[in-house]
């Protein structure tokens, strides 16, 4: 039964799943929401949703990876054999439906979302990742909409700043289009153009960093993920082989957390951008025990 337990949690990427944890809090940081023990159950509802359905939907991923898993990484729960098929569909199916009541919980606008970011999810893991075009763009959609749940929170705060939700799309669409080098290797080319994808969204960060008044808490934020992610990327560009492309990829998602303490940091509240980064060690040791991508 623990091997079982063990290998379901590899599914569920553990490293990933806080990181979506932090999207929600980010969303819910700009469109102004005031982190106290009052609105507590906002918190918990839309964070145990965002999980689920971060978790439920990477479960969906290696299922539907399941042949090509046995031939490139026969190691990983499904392929191995540590978990059948059917009991990842079932475990993928239930995040996916808790995670989509805990937002109706909250509001029936965070549960229409929870069920877009549902089907986002799964069209990415059925189809979406063998496009060449909309396949990032698919994958940045989920993370975008992650980010409009927590902007759920204040149901006007979504019309007001929903717009913001295209810098993380940019964002997790340049990280799609280096993973698709992690097995084989990557190209300069492609590298370079996510490189300028990268360098869009930290201008973009400090832009409304100082449209918000609050550029110097956001400034050491922003800066920090801008050194992390582009120390990795200038590797892989000068050596773009399957390992270096890899070490970027898990540097992007996992630093993902870097750039939502940035955008927790435009609400003022120091608090709670000093309680995100301290996800961060979190999900590194995480990264370290289960698979990041």
């Amino acid at each position: 039964m623990k091997a079982k337990i063990r290998a379901f949690i590899e599914l569920m990427r553990p490293a990933n799943v806080i990181t979506s944890l932090t999207d929600v809090l980010a969303g819910m940081s700009i469109v102004g929401f005031l982190f106290n023990f009052i609105d507590l159950n906002s918190v918990l509802f839309l964070g145990i949703s965002t999980m689920c359905l971060y978790a439920g939907g990477v479960v969906f991923n290696d299922v539907f990876d399941h042949e090509l898993d046995k031939a490139e990484r026969p190691e990983r729960a499904l392929p191995s054999g540590r978990i059948l098929k059917s009991e990842a569909i079932f475990g993928g199916i239930l995040l996916l439906f808790m995670g989509i009541f805990c937002a109706f919980w909250h509001s029936n606008m965070s549960g229409f979302i929870a069920i877009i970011i549902s089907i986002c999810a799964l069209f990415y893991d059925w189809k979406g990742k063998h496009m060449s075009i909309f396949g990032p763009i698919n994958m940045g959609l989920c993370r975008a909409f992650n980010l409009l749940l927590g902007m759920s929170v204040y149901e006007i705060g979504v019309f007001t700043y929903g717009y913001l939700i295209l810098i993380p799309l940019i964002y997790i669409a340049a990280i799609t289009l280096v993973s698709r080098g992690e097995v084989h290797g990557g190209t300069p080319k492609t590298l370079l153009f996510a490189l300028f994808l990268f360098l869009m969204v930290h201008i973009c960060q400090l832009y409304f960093a100082f449209k918000f008044g609050h550029l110097y808490l956001a400034l050491p934020f922003i800066a920090t993920h801008f050194y992390l992610i582009f120390t990795k990327l200038m590797v892989a560009l000068k050596d773009p082989i399957g390992p270096n492309i890899g070490k970027t990829v898990k540097t992007g998602v996992l630093t993902l957390i870097l750039m939502n303490a940035a955008w927790v940091s435009l609400s003022g509240q120091w608090e709670m951008a000093i309680f995100v980064v301290l996800l961060l060690p979190v999900s590194i040791l995480l990264g370290k025990k289960f698979a990041v991508t």
